[in-house]
């Protein structure tokens, strides 16, 4: 059963208020990139422990000459995600809007004009 304008359009404000802030995942990539709190913050729980323990074991091993290439790794892998903070977001909002789909009785597969594609902010126009 396809939904109607008024439940699309609660959906999408649903999605709205419960979108992470790119703002705040750039910010703490910034100031706390080697920690992985930007991935914790993002939801990606593995990946953001997996930066930590690199982050922590380059510079446990730093004097070794050895930390340096993890301390490397991590630098780089920040570097990248400069690039992927966006698609994670939206990732997650398209996750948000399937569940919340099913959650008012309409279909679980992808419908082209069910969530026309807007830019963040832009209100949904029926």
């Amino acid at each position: 059963m396809p939904l109607d304008t008024q439940q699309r359009i609660l959906i999408e404000q649903r999605v709205t208020n419960d979108t992470r802030s790119p703002v705040i995942a750039y910010l703490l990539l910034v100031f706390l990139g080697g920690f992985g709190a930007h991935r914790f913050y993002l939801g990606k729980t593995g990946t953001a422990v997996a930066m930590l323990i690199l982050w922590v074991l380059g510079w446990m091993t730093l004097i070794l000459g050895v930390g340096l290439i993890m301390l490397a790794a991590v630098g780089i892998w920040a570097f990248v995600d400069l690039f992927l903070i966006p698609g994670i977001i939206r990732a997650d909002q398209d996750a948000l809007r399937q569940r919340l789909a099913v959650e008012f009785g309409g279909h679980s597969g992808p419908h082209p004009t069910a969530f026309p594609a807007s830019a963040p902010g832009v209100p949904f126009t029926a």
